[in-house]
C-alpha cells in the first residue's frame, strides 16, 4: 500500500498552473484587436501595450500648471491617510489598551479640498517630504473624470471617451462608429462604453494593498510609473484571506490629526470585510512619481 501523503488538490492546482504558464507579462508594441484582447480576457492574462497613448493630447499637455489652469479652486474629493495606506489591512490597538494590535480593514478619511491646494500638498509629499506629513491621494472610483469632479478636464477631449478594442470586445451592442473613440456618439448611447472613466493623482507615498477588481481594467499611465504585483486567479487560495473588522481614519476634534477608529464605534456597522492578508506590510501596487512630483493615470472600467 502506498503510504505517501496525498497532496492537497488546491496546492497541486496552483503548482501545475505555474509549471505550465510563464510569469512573464507579455508586452505589445501596438494595440490588440478586439479578438486578441478577448483571448487575454479568456485566459485571465494581463498585458502591457507600450506607447499606446503617446498621441493622446493629455500626454503632452497635462502639466501641473495646465491642470491648475483648468481646474482652479474647484473642490475635489481627496483620500487622506497617515501612511498612504488607504483600503488596506492595518494594525489597530484600541485606545488605552495594552493588548497586541489586530489587523483591521482601514479606509481613508475623505475630505473636499480646492484642487490647487490639493495639488500643492500632494507634490510637497514627493519633493519636500516632512515627518508626520499626511498622504493625499485622488482615488475616487465613481467615474470622476467623465461625469464627476474632473469633468472639466474630460470635456477638453484630451483622452478618448472609450478604448475601441475593449469596447467592441466587451459591450454587447455595436456602436455607430466602432473605429472612433474621440467623437460625440458616445453621449447618445452611454451604455456602449466603459462603466467608469477615472482619474488618479498621487505620489510614490500612495500604495495599494492586494485586491481584485470586478472589471477588466484598462489602465493608462500619463505621468510617473505604476508598479503592479499580479497574481493569477488560482492563487486566491494562497493569500490568507481573512474577515477584517472595518475601520476608518477620521480627524480628531481637539487637534485635527488623524486617528483610526472602528466603524462600530462611530455607528457605521461592523460587517467584516474579507481581505487578503498574505503580506500586509508589502503593497501590491506602488508608484514612482514623474519629474513634477506626481503620478497621474486614467483607467477605464
Amino acid at each position: 500500500m502506498d503510504s505517501s501523503p496525498t497532496q492537497d488538490p488546491i496546492a497541486e492546482l496552483v503548482t501545475n498552473y505555474h509549471e505550465l504558464n510563464s510569469s512573464i507579462i507579455e508586452e505589445l508594441h501596438e494595440e490588440p484587436s478586439p479578438l486578441e484582447f478577448m483571448r487575454y480576457v479568456a485566459r485571465n492574462t494581463p498585458f502591457v501595450v507600450r506607447g499606446a497613448a503617446r498621441d493622446w493630447p493629455a500626454m503632452r499637455l497635462w502639466t501641473l500648471d495646465f491642470l491648475k489652469s483648468v481646474m482652479g479652486d474647484q473642490e475635489v474629493n481627496v483620500a487622506v491617510t497617515p501612511y498612504g495606506n488607504a483600503d488596506a489591512p492595518t494594525p489597530y490597538t484600541p485606545p488605552n489598551s495594552s493588548s497586541p494590535p489586530t489587523l483591521v480593514f482601514a479606509k481613508p478619511h475623505y475630505e473636499l479640498q480646492p484642487f490647487t491646494h490639493f495639488l500643492s500638498r500632494v507634490t510637497a509629499q514627493e519633493l519636500a517630504p516632512s515627518k508626520g506629513q499626511e498622504i493625499l491621494y485622488s482615488q475616487t472610483q465613481n467615474d470622476n473624470l467623465r461625469s464627476g469632479e474632473f469633468a472639466p478636464l474630460f470635456s477638453l477631449n484630451h483622452v478618448p471617451t472609450q478604448i475601441p478594442w475593449a469596447r467592441i470586445a466587451l459591450c454587447p451592442k455595436p456602436a455607430r462608429d466602432l473605429s472612433s473613440s474621440w467623437g460625440s456618439d458616445y453621449e447618445d448611447e452611454p451604455k456602449l462604453g466603459p462603466d467608469a472613466v477615472n482619474l488618479w493623482i498621487g505620489t510614490s507615498k500612495s500604495v495599494t494593498a492586494l485586491h481584485r477588481d470586478n472589471y477588466e481594467n484598462v489602465y493608462v499611465q500619463v505621468a510617473g510609473e505604476k508598479h503592479f504585483v499580479l497574481l493569477p486567479p488560482w492563487d486566491a487560495a494562497c493569500v490568507n484571506e481573512q474577515p477584517l473588522r472595518p475601520a476608518r481614519y477620521r480627524r480628531r476634534e481637539n487637534d485635527g490629526k488623524l486617528e483610526l477608529v472602528l466603524d462600530k464605534d462611530i455607528g457605521e456597522g461592523d460587517e467584516p470585510v474579507p481581505f487578503a492578508t498574505w503580506d500586509p506590510d508589502k503593497p501590491e501596487v506602488s508608484q514612482s512619481a514623474g519629474p513634477e512630483g506626481v503620478c497621474i493615470a486614467v483607467n477605464y472600467w
